[in-house]
């Protein structure tokens, strides 16, 4: 089921990257564990959080299998529904999909890449929280902002870290 907000609070949310979702339980880089932390409670508790339920799903594989510290698989599973509770979700589409591969295409990225763009794309979502792609980067209208970049300015997305 897609969730839907009001057109002003859509100019406000923020697509938050698989990445991003999984530092703050990632112990192998402090700094980036406490900025995501901060960063995500932050969009959560503002009411501008967004997820894709790609997002998700990557966030409980890596979460399983990518971190040191492994979480078991029922954890996982009560952090991923605790976030579809916290923050609006947006499904994969087939017209999702086919912008995705569309943009993929047309400006050189990966299929999953292209999937997180084109959800924030299609349901205009501004920005898109990731490490994964150039701080700053628009493309047709979405822009990446790193939180782990030194270029990174919270106030500019709305944030007061």
């Amino acid at each position: 089921m897609t969730m839907t907000l009001g057109s002003r609070a859509m100019a406000r949310g923020i697509l938050i990257d698989t990445n991003v979702l999984l530092y703050p339980y990632d112990p192998r880089d402090p700094e980036k564990q406490q900025r995501a932390g901060a960063v995500v409670d932050q969009l959560i508790e503002g009411g501008r959080a967004i997820l894709s339920v790609q997002c998700l799903s990557e966030f409980f594989s890596a979460a399983t299998n990518r971190l040191p510290d492994r979480m078991k698989r029922a954890e996982a599973l009560t952090r991923v529904r605790h976030l579809r509770r916290s923050c609006a979700v947006f499904d994969l589409t087939i017209d999702t999909m086919l912008e995705g591969a569309r943009v993929a295409v047309a400006h050189q990225l990966s299929i999953w890449d292209a999937l997180i763009w084109a959800v924030a794309r299609l349901n205009d979502v501004r920005w898109v929280l990731t490490e994964d792609a150039e701080h700053g980067r628009v493309i047709e209208g979405v822009e990446y902002v790193n939180p782990f970049a030194p270029a990174f300015d919270p106030a500019a997305v709305g944030l007061s870290l």
